[in-house]
């Protein structure tokens, strides 16, 4: 065998690698890219960043005398022709103390629509104090034209804020909704037709 073989044997050897590197590094990143919403979404969820809120599974047990006012807010992306608002603007409670609220939709429309929500709240301290117990955030619901739906939504503030010197001296809490139409399961454009395997009208839990 001539000498020169072997050198170009070890480029080539080492070319393969390096492009196997390269290949495991672009897949990383690809993952990583699909994981990012997911965690972004957890994160801001466990630390209430950017006004969002927590998931409860049951009422505080703790309710103090300090009352705090809460206020209802409702938008509808353009291209989804719903009516959407809750069914009062305000509600004063007491810290701890469970309320409940419902937020009414009608599709306004001549063909059946899905619509999916997103939601805040503000100011932004506060996000990590404000417990749903219930809510239809995140779940897809689908109206025939003419149909309407209440979805309600079940909440407390949680006494832990009056400790956060940051968040403490906040007396009013606006929490927003928008919905945008779904189709195959894309919140972005109009949804053609609804199927039945979608989740039934007031369903929905956070």
């Amino acid at each position: 065998m001539h000498p020169s073989a072997d050198p170009g044997r070890r480029n080539s050897r080492a070319n393969a690698r390096v492009a196997l590197s390269l290949a495991i590094l672009v897949a990383g990143m690809v993952a990583m890219a699909y994981a990012a919403v997911p965690l972004y979404r957890l994160f801001c969820q466990v630390t209430g960043y950017g006004g969002t809120t927590q998931r409860a599974e049951a009422a505080s047990d703790t309710v103090l005398d300090r009352t705090i006012t809460i206020r209802f807010d409702a938008n509808v992306a353009g291209s989804l022709p719903w009516s959407f608002g809750p069914e009062r603007r305000t509600m004063t409670l007491r810290i701890g103390e469970t309320g409940q609220v419902a937020y009414h939709a009608r599709n306004l429309g001549a063909a059946p629509t899905v619509g999916t929500s997103t939601f805040n709240v503000s100011p932004p301290a506060a996000g990590i104090y404000f417990n749903k117990i219930e809510c239809f955030c995140f779940t897809e619901q689908p109206l025939a034209p003419g149909e309407d739906v209440d979805m309600p939504v079940v909440f407390f503030v949680d006494p832990a804020i009056v400790e956060d010197k940051n968040a403490r001296g906040i007396g009013e809490i606006t929490l927003s909704y928008t919905f945008y139409p779904v189709t195959d399961g894309s919140a972005d454009r109009p949804y053609a037709a609804a199927s039945d395997d979608r989740a039934a009208p007031g369903t929905g839990r956070l």
